[in-house]
């Protein structure tokens, strides 16, 4: 999602302009009528007296006229939402979310080292070094900004909370130097503020060492919407300078999730002074600690995800020990992010052959040509690919990993015991049994994972992959907890796209293993399928499918290699190379679709017949509330809407939907998410939460649920229906800017927490847009024509997989499509994501609205959207998001859109006690003052000009 920015002021201006230009026609005109119907008292007129000539009134009833069309146009959608009543949050509730959101920091920051039991700290005064402990990451920018109308605790602040005294003088110090952090996102310049060690005086240092023996080292990453996170410095020419010394330096071919030189230095005078150093990284994005061997005196690490606006102080309570840390990493850190499959596949790629698809973008200016990004890796993904290129040979696991997936220490220490498995009619289930073993109380997580049977050549398959979770309750010393963990046989099938293209579950022996991580098993158990299960009909479908899932995404795989496992992964060279063509071949360019092509008129059917319209049978919306889908009723309140009702719904769905007031449709307000609800227009927001990627490293599904819960509570207190989250794709790569607003590179950890989110707020009347579907792995290009290549089997198992378990178990009615193509089309206008599999195969029943829709006319159009399965527009203006085509097909495809945008909306909160009362807004009751005015103003004109000629006459 998009905030309201220069774009739209741009777009809005521009879409005036015809309603500018009839008012100056009209003015002329009125002006010649006047002259030729009165040309004697017009000539004979002195300039003084022409101010009373009826011409003026004449032309104010133009003006009027024209400036209402505006209004009623163009200009309503923006000024029904900014008319909306402020809702503010109650006391009840904030404090509610406030206690909600420490408890979630609380299991979400992740302690990676503790050498010599060093955490929790001993002394209750400590140095805290590093800029941003002055300045630390709450969450991102974008659509998943805090709010700044309820207070912040940051993190030193925390640290007093929790009992610490800091060093004042050395805080100072810091902020002296520096205010704000750098922009991110849109905005970016990457520029990392810390203080150059030759600023350190001797005095400042033997201060600290006097103050104490204990130092605290903060380094902060942050990312935002828009922008990805440079991977090569230098090149971005990122060096901050203040009185001509730069002090965020970087070697050619350094990124920006690893030490500048400013922090070595920083690391290396602190470590010169203290022997025991905690270093705590706040950010969503893994960061390269490959320097860690080389500084023994940091006997601590503890990764703080962004905390939201109260979650530092959780971050103080566990230094303290008043909490012990259970959180679990979401994402595998490793050693040497280049190492990473992807690395050389992820950036700014254009075809270098695509000139006839350049279009001008209208607003910018600038021409824009397509764009590409390969997803070379397949199904080997984070941790995937690790720990099967370990066993294949690939790779020496311990030179590349640093900290697995799934991996998190604790101030006490837990045994768990397995049971034997219990396999019957489909379903697999295992009991564990965890012990404190340690001193103190704290929280352990269960996680199990299967290792499938794999065949050199055959289908792709991970050696190690997460199947089930479940986080225990805080368990007292010598205190047990015995968990159920269960899963269909069916999650452990892997995707067959070249042979029988649908899911397989082939025989042979699967490893289900108890691990404490991604690489380090407790226990395991054999589980045996004795034959081979094809997911391929109505009476055997994949977990749960409508109808059964086979290939729809040939088109997406494009000519490139994909990495595969046979051979001990004997293609990992070329298929990690970097595109060894930038060149759009003749087949995709067949298919490829955008404004410059795209035709509606061609997708006609001479054999559809129109839909009744304008009917009068008296349904109201209300009436639908509870009733199915496919309930009869449906069509007779379908049968009232007219074009202009259909378009209305479709083209002007932007942080709301409007009223219909034939179906006594109210307008409903959605918000942007997924860390705080932030209504665009009235500028009211709730409380931050930490973000997505600190509720993953929680591993938490009951969190989760009560975060839903919260939401519709908050939605409720602001009167909004729709939340614009929560997003689930996934960590492809460590650079993407908008990691923080996603849960994890593992699809089950990431569509677990999201499910549970949507339920939650479902089945509370706030519906949630599931987000960005799909393949919106990165930020750069995302609006230029980005087309995404992937092969069906990854985005089957991982990419699509979140979406999948969110509409199948948590019941989403409302999806948010993306801004990148999918293939040759854009994702908001492919009939095989948004028909096929999101409605066909899964069952989904609601509505899909596009990303914002505003600024990229050169791909985004209502009517190719709406006709293919993407509902309504996220426009809040006039440009190419309303349907022009009015046959028999555009209206049949217009209906069912309704039906579908109508149907998620009929069953929010707002309907649940009937029909809901509706305002008229107020600049609307102005308007309609005015208009009976310039009436009166007309018939006045009209009475002098026939006055003044029967005079004459």
């Amino acid at each position: 999602m998009l905030q309201i920015n220069m774009a739209d002021v741009i777009t809005i201006l521009h879409s005036l302009v015809p309603y500018l230009v009839t008012v100056g026609v009209l003015l002329i005109l009125a002006l010649i009528i006047t002259f030729a119907v009165n040309k004697k008292t017009v000539t004979n007129l002195g300039a003084r007296k022409l101010v009373h000539s009826e011409s003026w009134i004449i032309a104010l009833v133009a003006v009027v006229a024209t400036i209402s069309m505006m209004l009623t146009g163009p200009m309503s959608t923006i000024l029904n939402n900014a008319s909306v009543e402020k809702h503010l949050l109650s006391s009840q509730t904030v404090a509610s979310a406030n206690k909600l959101a420490n408890e979630t920091q609380r299991e979400a920051i992740t302690l990676l080292k503790n050498d010599e039991s060093n955490l929790p700290l001993s002394t209750k005064k400590i140095n805290v070094f590093g800029w941003s402990s002055t300045n630390p990451v709450y969450g991102g920018s974008g659509s998943g900004s805090m709010s700044d109308q309820y207070p912040t605790v940051s993190m030193l602040e925390g640290m007093k909370r929790a009992g610490f005294s800091t060093n004042s003088k050395l805080s100072k110090f810091y902020t002296d130097f520096r205010e704000k952090r750098p922009e991110s996102g849109f905005k970016a310049n990457w520029s990392l503020p810390e203080t150059p060690v030759e600023r350190y005086s001797q005095n400042l240092i033997d201060n600290c060492k006097e103050f104490s023996d204990q130092a605290v080292v903060v380094i902060a990453r942050t990312g935002g919407e828009g922008s990805d996170l440079p991977t090569d410095m230098k090149a971005k020419n990122v060096i901050f300078n203040e009185n001509s010394k730069k002090y965020a330096e970087f070697e050619a071919g350094q990124h920006y999730l690893q030490l500048d030189h400013s922090e070595k230095d920083l690391l290396d005078l602190v470590t010169k002074n203290f022997s025991k150093v905690t270093l705590i990284y706040n950010g969503a994005n893994t960061f390269q600690f490959d320097f860690l061997d080389k500084y023994p005196q940091i006997k601590s690490v503890l990764w703080c995800p962004p905390a939201g606006q109260t979650g530092f102080q959780s971050l103080g309570d566990i230094l303290a020990g008043k909490v012990n840390p259970s959180g679990r990493t979401s994402d595998t850190f490793i050693k040497d992010l280049k190492k990473a499959p992807n690395w050389n596949n992820f950036g700014d790629f254009t075809y270098d052959n695509a000139d006839q698809f350049e279009l001008k973008d209208a607003f910018s200016g600038e021409m824009v040509k397509p764009h590409f990004i390969n997803y070379n890796e397949g199904i080997y993904v984070g941790y995937r690919f690790y720990e099967t290129a370990a066993q294949e040979g690939l790779i020496n696991y311990n030179d590349l990993v640093q900290y697995p997936f799934g991996y998190g220490l604790s101030y006490t220490h837990f045994e768990q015991k397995m049971s034997e498995l219990n396999h019957a009619n489909g379903k697999v289930s295992v009991n564990v049994t965890v012990t404190n073993k340690g001193q103190k109380p704290g929280k352990n997580v269960v996680e199990l994972y299967y290792n499938p049977p794999y065949t050199n050549g055959g289908i792709e398959k991970a050696s190690t992959n997460l199947v089930a979770f479940q986080k225990t309750k805080e368990l007292k010393p010598g205190e047990s907890q015995t968990v159920e963990l269960s899963f269909d046989e069916g999650d452990m099938a892997s995707y067959d796209a070249k042979g029988a293209k649908s899911y397989v579950l082939e025989k042979g022996d699967y490893k289900v293993s108890l691990q404490t991580d991604s690489h380090t098993v407790i226990d395991s158990r054999t589980l045996t399928i004795a034959n081979t299960v094809a997911y391929n009909s109505k009476d055997k479908t994949h977990n749960g499918d409508r109808t059964p899932a086979t290939n729809h995404f040939d088109n997406t795989r494009g000519d490139l290699t994909y990495l595969s496992r046979a051979n001990r992964f004997a293609n990992h060279t070329q298929a990690s190379e970097k595109p060894a063509s930038m060149s759009m071949s003749d087949e995709i360019k067949a298919n490829f679709v955008n404004n410059g092509n795209y035709d509606s008129k061609k997708f006609d059917k001479a054999s559809d017949k129109a839909p009744i319209m304008g009917a009068k049978n008296g349904i109201h919306l209300s009436d639908l509330y509870g009733k199915s889908y496919d309930d009869p009723l449906w069509d007779k309140l379908l049968d009232q809407l007219t074009f202009k009702d259909m378009d209305s719904l479709i083209a002007k769905g932007g942080y709301g939907t409007p009223a219909i007031k034939s179906i006594g449709k109210i307008q409903l307000v959605d918000a942007d998410g997924p860390a705080a609800l932030n209504n665009n227009f009235t500028k009211v927001g709730s409380i931050g939460f930490p973000s997505s990627t600190a509720f993953a490293c929680t591993w938490n599904r009951n969190l989760a649920k009560r975060f839903g819960d919260m939401i519709a509570q908050m939605a409720k207190d602001m009167h909004i229906t729709g939340w614009y989250a929560p997003a689930m794709n996934i960590h492809r790569s460590a650079f993407g800017g908008r990691n923080f607003e996603y849960f994890s590179e593992d699809p089950v950890l990431a569509g677990t927490l999201a499910s549970a989110e949507v339920e939650s707020a479902q089945t509370k009347g706030v519906y949630a847009f599931i987000k960005h579907f799909a393949l919106n792995e990165q930020e750069t290009n995302r609006t230029d024509m980005l087309c995404t290549w992937a092969d069906e089997q990854s985005m089957r198992e991982i990419y699509l997989k979140p979406f999948e378990m969110s509409v199948k178990k948590g019941g989403a009615t409302a999806v948010m499509s993306s801004f990148n193509y999918i293939g040759p089309k854009y994702s908001g206008a492919n009939p095989d994501l948004l028909q096929k599999v999101l409605r066909g195969e899964w069952g989904f029943r609601g509505f899909v609205v596009t990303d914002y829709f505003g600024a990229y006319d050169t791909f985004q159009n209502g009517d190719q959207e709406m006709r293919n399965g993407n509902d309504s527009m996220l426009a809040t203006m006039d440009v190419t998001n309303h349907v022009a085509n009015k046959s028999a097909t555009s209206l049949k495809a217009m209906r069912q859109a309704s039906h579908n945008i109508l149907y998620t909306t009929a069953n929010s909160w707002m309907y649940a006690n009937g029909q809901p009362k509706s305002k008229t807004p107020f600049w609307r009751t102005t308007m309609y003052i005015i208009w009976g005015l310039t009436l009166v103003l007309a018939l006045l004109a009209e009475f002098i000009t026939i006055k003044r000629f029967m005079k004459r006459k």
